[in-house]
C-alpha cells in the first residue's frame, strides 16, 4: 500500500496516511523503525522511499471518537480515495469497511489489500510467505539449490499496482456513474496472475523440469543463461531462431551451429546442457568487453551483472530519479517514477514524522484546538512523539 499511494503522490495527489495511535518509543508504523538513521529525522532509512510527499496523522480506531475523526476527515476534505491493508476482518471493528466508509461519502473509491482477500478475513498477509505459498520460491533459485526468496518485496510491489490500477478504472467509471466502487485486491491472487507461462502448463501434462527452478537461464529460450569471462560474468537473452543464427555465424560462436542441427527452438532445449556448457566454455577465454563487442555487433540482448551502486550510476536511471531533501539539506536520489509524467514534480518533502499532521488535518476539518488536545489527552489521537 505505500508503494500504490506513492504512485499517487508522483500524480501531485494529496496523501494522508494513516498509522495507530500507541505508546513506547516506536509508535505506528514499525516501518518507521527499520533501517539505518538519518540525521535530524524520526524515519529511518527504510521507510524513506515509499513515503516521500505524504502526510501522516495517528487515530485510534478502536475508540468512536477515532472513527468519528476519520469519517469527518473523508467527508471534510472530499477524498476521492480510502485505500488500507490491514486484514478484512478487522474491517467493520475499526469503521472502515466499505459500507460505512461509502455512508459517509458515497461516492468514495475503497481498495484494500489482504493476503487472500474478504474470503479469509483473518489471514495476514506478508510478501515472503505468499511468495512460498504461490510457488515464486519453487521457481526461484537453482535446480539443485533450495527455494529461494526474491531480492525485492515483488508480491508487495504487485498488489500496490493492482492499488493504483484499478483506482485509475473506478475513477474512469466515475466520471460517467458518479458513483464510488469496491476494490478488493488479494496478494495471491495478483502474485498468481503472473504465472502465466507456469500454471496452464499444468494441464498440458508438462515435465517436472517446465515448472521448477532454472536458475539463471530461461525455461524455454535457450540458450539464455549468465555465462563467465575472463573478467566477470554477462548475461546473454537469446529469444528466436534468428538470433541464434546471426551468433553462429560469428567466428567466436561458430562452432555451437553444430552443421545446423540446433537451429529450432526445440533442438537446442534438447542439447540446452551442452550448449550451455560449449559457451561458457567459449565466453570465459575473452574478456566481457571483447564478448559484447561480438554480440552487439550481430544484435543480440546482453549485459553484464549490475550491483545496486552500478544501477544507482546508470545515466537512463538516474536522469529519471526522483529525489528529497532531508532536514541536514542532504539531497537523496530516489527510485524513479514507473513511467514518465510529464507536468509533475520530481522532488518530494521527506517522509513525516509520526503523527507529524494529526492537528493540522484535524483543524482543517473543524476541530478545535481545544478538541484536539482532549483527543490527544485520551489517547484518541497522537499528535507526534513530542
Amino acid at each position: 500500500m505505500p508503494y500504490a499511494t506513492l504512485r499517487f503522490v508522483h500524480l501531485g495527489w494529496r496523501v494522508i496516511r494513516l498509522e495507530a495511535t500507541g505508546s513506547g518509543p516506536q509508535p505506528g508504523d514499525p516501518n518507521r523503525y527499520i533501517g539505518s538513521e538519518l540525521e535530524g529525522m524520526e524515519p529511518r532509512s527504510y521507510f524513506l522511499g515509499p513515503n516521500v510527499g505524504k502526510q501522516a496523522i495517528a487515530l485510534n480506531l478502536k475508540e468512536p471518537e477515532g472513527q468519528a475523526a476519520l469519517h469527518r476527515i473523508i467527508k471534510e476534505l472530499d477524498a476521492d480515495v480510502f485505500t488500507c491493508n490491514t486484514i478484512p476482518g478487522r474491517y467493520e471493528s475499526l469503521g472502515i469497511d466499505y459500507e460505512t466508509l461509502s455512508s459517509v461519502k458515497p461516492d468514495i473509491i475503497w481498495a484494500g489489500i489482504s493476503a487472500m482477500g474478504p474470503k479469509y478475513p483473518k489471514t495476514p498477509g506478508y510478501d515472503p510467505v505468499i511468495q512460498a505459498m504461490v510457488g515464486y520460491m519453487e521457481v526461484t533459485g537453482f535446480e539443485d539449490g533450495p527455494p529461494t526468496l526474491m531480492g525485492v518485496p515483488i508480491i508487495d510491489l504487485k498488489a500496490g499496482d493492482e492499488v493504483y490500477a484499478n483506482v485509475m478504472l473506478a475513477l474512469a467509471e466515475k466520471a460517467e456513474s458518479g458513483k464510488g466502487k469496491r476494490i478488493d485486491v488479494s496478494m495471491l491472487q495478483a502474485a498468481a496472475s503472473w504465472l502465466i507461462t507456469l500454471l496452464p502448463l499444468i494441464d498440458l501434462d508438462c515435465g517436472p523440469e517446465e515448472i521448477t527452478r532454472w536458475g539463471n537461464a530461461h525455461r524455454k529460450f535457450i540458450p539464455t543463461n549468465v555465462y563467465p569471462t575472463s573478467d566477470g560474468y554477462i548475461y546473454i537473452a537469446l529469444g528466436s531462431n534468428v538470433q541464434w543464427s546471426r551468433l553462429t555465424a560469428t567466428p567466436m560462436f561458430a562452432s555451437l551451429a553444430a552443421d545446423g542441427r540446433r537451429d529450432t527452438a526445440e533442438a537446442r532445449y534438447r542439447e540446452r546442457e551442452d550448449i550451455y556448457r560449449e559457451i561458457g566454455e567459449i565466453t570465459s577465454k575473452h574478456t566481457r568487453d571483447k564478448v559484447a563487442g561480438v554480440l552487439a555487433e550481430v544484435q543480440v540482448p546482453h549485459t553484464g551483472i549490475n550491483n545496486i551502486r552500478q544501477v544507482h550510476q546508470l545515466e537512463a536511471i538516474r536522469s529519471k530519479m526522483t529525489e528529497t531533501m532531508l532536514p541536514t539539506g542532504k539531497t537523496v536520489h530516489l527510485q524513479p517514477k514507473g513511467v514518465d509524467l510529464p507536468g509533475t514534480e520530481d522532488s518530494f518533502s521527506p517522509p513525516p514524522a509520526y503523527g507529524q499532521d494529526t492537528r493540522s488535518v484535524l483543524a482543517e476539518v473543524g476541530y478545535s484546538q481545544a478538541e484536539i488536545d482532549g483527543l490527544a489527552d485520551a489517547g484518541v489521537v497522537s499528535c507526534g512523539k513530542g
